[in-house]
């Protein structure tokens, strides 16, 4: 299997909020909304060029509100948030999945760097 190749099966898990990739070989990914929301592909998260990466924040209650296949070599997520503009190729997320252990601990870190967190911050409106 090339990594570039589709998924065997897509499977989306509302209730956990993860998104599992299975191959054929019989590996698979298992990846959360937040974590695929924080690395998405979109200009808006990843700038136009290298060094111009937008830290995400806030994202820890991120579902998924729709996912749409884009042709046959990607899938477009639409966020709770409202974030729909990443077009997830299945190379890209066979990478992500992949990347996840090295991934994750380093955006953990960038967060704390910046004084972020992944909890939602909420405005309180007066009445």
């Amino acid at each position: 299997m090339t990594n570039s190749n589709p998924p065997a099966e897509v499977n989306v898990h509302k209730k956990s909020a993860t998104l599992e990739l299975v191959y054929h070989n019989g590996d698979s990914h298992l990846l959360s909304a937040e974590y695929l929301r924080v690395f998405s592909p979109s200009a808006e998260v990843q700038g136009h060029g290298p060094g111009q990466e937008v830290l995400q924040h806030g994202k820890k209650e991120v579902q998924f509100l729709d996912i749409q296949p884009q042709g046959h070599y990607a899938i477009k997520i639409t966020f709770s948030d409202g974030h729909d503009s990443g077009i997830f190729s299945w190379e890209y997320l066979f990478q992500l999945g992949e990347d996840h252990p090295k991934n994750w601990p380093q955006y953990l870190a960038k967060l704390g760097a910046a004084g972020k967190s992944r909890s939602p911050q909420f405005i309180a409106l007066g009445n």
